[in-house]
């Protein structure tokens, strides 16, 4: 593994709701509501109709604040995509399908590190940030179901 690759991360996260795939994807394209439900997402700037700043931070010290730009948004086949440019640079995407009597609503994200401090870290602290990611993405799934039971 190259240092490179070292601060390369791909994850996926597959969350299974008891709410229609309408109401999940309306939920999920409104990233500015997220810090009401999302307890690791810190903030939501909208820059733009397409374009907004993020900040982030899971149990780990330290917050990671990207520039998100929307490139897709296709509610018929259910996908919201962004690219990221900032502490973190490359894509994430959103993809809501029905599961039976509610939803699936799939993560995937591909990226690279910039932010110095964890570029700095990325040997050791790789597992400890994969781990990281995953208890957000835990976090944020419980936030969802709360806040999809709400409307």
């Amino acid at each position: 593994m190259d240092w490179n690759d070292r601060n390369h991360y791909r994850f996926r996260s597959l969350w299974s709701l008891p709410a229609a795939p309408p109401a999940v994807f309306a939920a999920l394209e409104r990233p500015e509501d997220y810090p009401h439900w999302w307890p690791q997402v810190r903030s939501v700037s909208r820059l733009d109709e397409h374009t907004g700043v993020i900040t982030i931070r899971s149990v780990l010290p330290y917050g990671i604040t990207s520039t998100m730009r929307e490139t897709r948004r296709d509610r018929d086949a259910g996908v919201l995509e962004v690219t990221l440019t900032g502490d973190i640079a490359g894509w994430a995407r959103w993809t809501v399908t029905a599961d039976g009597p509610g939803t699936l609503a799939r993560y995937d994200q591909e990226v690279d590190v910039h932010k110095a401090l964890l570029r700095r870290l990325a040997l050791p602290g790789r597992s400890v940030f994969i781990l990281n990611h995953r208890l957000m993405m835990r976090a944020g799934r419980r936030g969802l179901l709360r806040h999809l039971r709400a409307v």
